[in-house]
């Protein structure tokens, strides 16, 4: 009888695991080539830029079905960009900016894609929809709500812009200084990430 008991468990527990994963949609993006990111921010008397022109890696953006309790679609993917790859087209601000971020001992940022409130619907030419992120970098994780603008780029792909104000003390990061002090890089940068996807 326990015998019996224990191989019906068995059985109804086998039969829930795989109609769960039956029910699973999973559909995916492909990352385009010639995706860029800029990190943006100012002085006390300019502002700068500072551009990677190819990620480093490219992968596959998976989302799931519809999370109805938490109202949003999982994803999952990642990013890598190379710190050393970050050109400031001024070579003293992309030296400061590179020894800022710890290059040398943490050399990739990292862009986990969490979550999005909305899939984009293809019929749409330009759509805003918001979304989760863990950035990465300098060997800290944070967690950020990205605003996205997903555009139309042609039959089969989409242009996928997020940007995001970041603080340099949310990685415990301490913005550069020069010249005594004298010249002063604000906390707030701008990330803005630029990729292309395409379902597969």
């Amino acid at each position: 009888m326990i015998n019996f008991i224990k191989r019906t468990l068995l059985l109804l527990g086998l039969l829930l695991f795989f109609t769960f994963f039956n029910t699973i949609k999973v559909e995916k993006w492909v990352v385009v080539n010639g995706c860029t990111l800029s990190v943006s921010g100012s002085t006390n008397i300019n502002k700068f830029v500072c551009e990677v022109i190819q990620i480093a890696a490219v992968d596959t953006i998976c989302h799931y079905n519809y999370d109805a309790s938490k109202k949003y679609y999982p994803l999952s993917g990642l990013l890598f960009i190379d710190v050393s790859g970050f050109n400031c087209h001024n070579p003293m601000m992309t030296s400061d900016l590179r020894k800022t971020l710890k290059y040398k001992e943490y050399p990739r940022l990292k862009i986990s894609f969490i979550s999005l409130q909305k899939l984009p619907d293809s019929k749409n030419r330009r759509e805003k929809i918001k979304g989760l992120v863990d950035i990465e970098l300098s060997g800290v994780k944070k967690r950020f709500e990205i605003d996205y603008e997903f555009k139309g780029a042609s039959l089969n792909e989409i242009q996928v812009v997020g940007t995001k104000q970041i603080l340099f003390s949310d990685f415990n990061l301490v913005p550069p200084r020069k010249l005594g002090g004298m010249i002063k890089t604000n906390n707030e940068l701008f990330i803005s990430f630029d990729i292309t996807i395409k379902p597969i």
